[in-house]
């Protein structure tokens, strides 16, 4: 025990320079539950010099009595002078006492949290890493990636989805689409279009697409009726169904209010639809790439762009998808983005599967997402 205990202090406090480094021992922790923790001391010191944002232990520096992340901005002590904890109650137990730069107890859970609230509660202004940072005691850095890791986006990107989500709701209640704009944060109607991504004017949007005229053509082909939709932008709806009344009736839950037109001249996306499936489907001459009108929020267009980077013939899990991306913590929130899809084929949320290989879920049917994905090999493999 500590000779020198402070006066005050709990008796019998182990003391800090007498508690062994923590190296292949079992640990307990504040819910009294015991761990096994695996550490290298050499490892770790490098973790530390290098500020690692990734290591799962804390440090903690004898002279100061201060136990940190090991991603803390402060300077590096000398390495006689630290020693490596599991936990904040293991380096509390201790004797140390937590950082006030890093805040060392502060989880990745609640962070995030606090992160989220702030953002949804300042919608009108452009909420910056910088200010995150202070409200949080953390470096921007942290702030990015601690976010980005939990919620599959930056914190910008999620405020936008956040203002998109907010203007959504808003214009589908009626009233101004002006205070609508405003109300979801966005400074003015230009900046809801660019922002939002809807796809088609706010005002237009809140009257479900009435004004917007939208061409289509439904066509039988080997996995049922397909039926494509476009705006003078290009492709927004692609789906797939049994019967052609099914086809066009999904088009018309999608726009309820838009102006739909037969254009026969469209005939040929799905033809071009097709050929992206399906190498030697006689549709060599048409041009696969199609110009797209879609609409999402910030993470979802970037889902479906890394979607259409899948060469055919293969699959991606969706943890797979979102290492590719380069938000590995993504993966439900790119399956979500997956099922929302809108474009059919052209963008390929066929390809994606089950860690397993399952094929999981599919939007037009799993027997349908079969059939695509057995297509795409023969292809594959006839050239």
């Amino acid at each position: 025990m500590n000779c020198a205990q402070e006066p005050g202090s709990p008796p019998a406090r182990p003391s800090a320079m007498m508690v062994s480094v923590i190296e292949n021992r079992q640990l307990a922790t504040n819910e009294g539950k015991g761990i096994k923790l695996e550490l290298d001391r050499e490892a770790a010191w490098l973790q530390v010099l290098h500020r690692d944002a990734n290591a799962s232990f804390l440090y903690a520096v004898t002279t100061t009595g201060v136990f940190c992340r090991p991603d803390c901005s402060s300077r590096r002590p000398s390495k006689t002078n630290v020693k490596f904890f599991a936990t904040a109650f293991e380096a509390r137990t201790a004797g140390f006492r937590p950082c006030k730069r890093c805040t060392p107890e502060t989880t990745p859970a609640d962070a995030v949290k606090a992160i989220a609230s702030h953002l949804e509660a300042n919608l009108d202004h452009a909420v910056s890493l910088a200010e995150l940072g202070q409200l949080l005691k953390l470096s921007p850095f942290t702030v990015q990636r601690l976010f980005k890791q939990k919620m599959g986006a930056s914190p910008l990107g999620y405020q936008r989805a956040l203002r998109a989500a907010s203007l959504r709701i808003n214009l589908k209640k009626g009233g101004s689409v002006t205070n609508a704009v405003y109300e979801a944060g966005f400074g003015s109607s230009s900046r809801a279009y660019e922002g939002a991504a809807l796809g088609m004017t706010p005002g237009r949007f809140a009257q479900g697409g009435r004004g917007e005229r939208i061409g289509y053509a439904s066509a039988q082909t080997s996995f049922g009726w397909i039926i494509v939709g476009a705006t003078e932008r290009g492709l927004c709806w692609l789906s797939l169904a049994g019967t052609e009344a099914e086809a066009e009736a999904t088009l018309r839950e999608e726009f309820p209010a838009a102006e739909l037109r037969g254009d026969p001249s469209l005939a040929s996306w799905v033809g071009a639809a097709l050929a992206i499936v399906q190498a030697n489907s006689g549709n060599a001459d048409v041009e696969p790439r199609l110009k797209l009108d879609l609409r999402g929020t910030a993470f979802q267009l970037r889902v479906w762009q890394a979607l259409q980077e899948i060469p055919r013939g293969e699959t991606r899990s969706y943890s797979q998808l979102a290492r590719e991306m380069g938000d590995p913590k993504s993966t439900r929130a790119v399956a979500r983005a997956c099922a929302t899809n809108r474009v059919a084929l052209v963008v390929p949320c066929h390809r994606v599967v089950g860690v397993s290989g399952s094929l999981t879920g599919y939007r037009w049917g799993v027997e349908r997402k079969r059939a695509i994905l057995e297509a795409e090999r023969a292809d594959r493999f006839s050239v």
